[in-house]
């Protein structure tokens, strides 16, 4: 206990972070990988590549949504987790794992049901068309059915780097990518079994995470232990995970929304051929998006303990680096679209129409990417300190208070255009909001760290 936790309040930042976030950025990468290696061999299936990828566009709300809840339960298990330790409740941490176990299940199911049951009504409303739809079920009932082990999987990784073993949660995800990628070569290149081979693979890999995540816990290795009887949902613990869950949740739900709405803006001014270009640039944001999120999520243990034990110097230094490293890394990302965007589009697709689109549409739409990241760290760190509200209104901030009604508008009058540039304007103007809230957070940081001092009593 004290190796894997005490040591977040007393070893230097910059070396926790490195513990911690790079695992957690690893893992996010890879995470992206399963959906991003799935529409490279899509997209380059001879003959249907262009439609397929179309096809994949229009599932990419329900992927979103079934990313959104393992987010709500994940992160909001293992924040809880975190801050738990530095308040010293380790039973309490270790009853918040099986009821996240429980949620992973029970929502699983019930988003496998609803999906199914509904899908071709779910599909045409988010963008399919006639064309397009065939290659959507495919691929979408599959996923669909593997639900419960892709939010096992992601509950897993939440809680087995909270439980101060990032390595394993890396290490696991790292395989269960691997995995994906073989398969997907050897069902789709070697079986010719098309979309329905990636959406196989993908399920597969995901089992096979979620069974090594429980088998940490079940063989005993873990430092916090797992107890069948944790299984039984308690309503204060479920209602704490789902209070600061709520934020992630509400981000990648908003995320889904933007995409219904976009993909029929972009099928409405620019045909199929546009949804499969954003589905190209969705995969490019994934990629770039995804270190950012590591990087927050290999922090969120480090700042939650020290802000639970009231060290709020070293939770504001995290919230400096981790801002800091997520802009510069992003600037890099911003650099390579805009000078060579057409070679990592042709990665998803040849088709010279389909590349001349996405080139064009991914320049403008992450033309202000480098501001993302103090809006990302930000919304996760009001997050990681336990203050929902705060890192609600962020995450609805860039991604439905501001990015809707911009996508709604800006296409009536810039047809396709307004599509690609909602989405920097609202970028901008989230990136000046969540600098002044930081900017009052950490100063009534320092205002509570006088009155603490001035309150200590002097032995003479």
């Amino acid at each position: 206990m004290k190796d894997n936790q005490q040591i977040l309040g007393t070893e230097p930042i910059g070396k926790l972070l490195i513990k911690y976030s790079v695992p957690a950025i690893i893992s996010m990468m890879v995470n992206g990988l399963y959906n991003v290696v799935d529409r490279i061999f899509i997209g380059n299936i001879p003959g249907v590549g262009p439609l397929a990828i179309t096809g994949l566009g229009v599932t990419m709300p329900i992927m979103t949504i079934i990313l959104a809840f393992g987010m709500l339960i994940g992160i909001g298990s293992v924040t809880n987790i975190s801050i738990k330790l530095g308040q010293g409740k380790k039973e309490e941490a270790e009853q918040i794992i099986g009821n996240a176990i429980t949620l992973a299940i029970i929502v699983g199911l019930l988003i496998s049901i609803i999906g199914i049951t509904f899908e071709n009504q779910i599909l045409h409303m988010f963008g399919a068309s006639d064309g397009s739809l065939p290659y959507a079920k495919a691929y979408i009932n599959i996923i669909l059915l593997g639900t419960i082990f892709n939010l096992l999987g992601m509950v897993f990784n939440n809680s087995i780097r909270g439980d101060g073993n990032p390595k394993l949660s890396a290490t696991i995800m790292v395989v269960g990518c691997l995995t994906n990628i073989v398969l997907d070569a050897l069902f789709i290149m070697v079986f010719k079994m098309g979309i329905q081979g990636a959406a196989i693979a993908t399920v597969t890999s995901q089992f096979v995470t979620a069974i090594w995540g429980l088998a940490y816990y079940t063989r005993g290795k873990s430092t916090l232990k797992f107890k069948k009887s944790s299984l039984k949902l308690n309503k204060s613990l479920v209602g704490a995970i789902f209070a600061i869950g709520c934020a992630p949740f509400a981000m990648q739900i908003a995320a889904s929304c933007v995409q219904i709405i976009c993909n029929n803006s972009l099928k409405t001014y620019g045909g199929d051929l546009a949804i499969g270009a954003m589905a190209t640039i969705n995969s490019v944001i994934m990629m770039v998006g995804m270190p950012i999120i590591g990087i927050s999520q290999g922090a969120q243990p480090i700042i939650g303990f020290n802000y639970g034990a009231k060290k709020y110097d070293r939770a504001d230094k995290t919230l400096k680096i981790c801002a800091l490293a997520a802009t510069i890394g992003l600037s890099i990302g911003w650099l390579l679209v805009q000078l060579v965007p057409a070679p990592i589009v042709s990665m998803f697709n040849g088709d010279a129409d389909l590349v001349s689109i996405s080139v064009d549409g991914i320049r403008k739409y992450l033309s202000m990417m480098p501001l993302i990241g103090v809006s990302m760290i930000g919304s996760n760190y009001f997050q990681a300190i336990g203050k929902a509200k705060q890192a609600m209104f962020l995450s609805l901030l860039r991604q439905v208070i501001l990015l809707v009604p911009m996508m709604l508008i800006l296409p009536r009058i810039l047809g396709l255009n307004g599509v690609w540039f909602a989405q920097p304007i609202a970028d901008v103007i989230s990136f000046i909001v969540t600098f002044v809230l930081l900017f009052r957070e950490v100063k009534s940081h320092k205002v509570q760290e006088n009155d603490e001092v001035e309150v200590i009593p002097v032995e003479i």
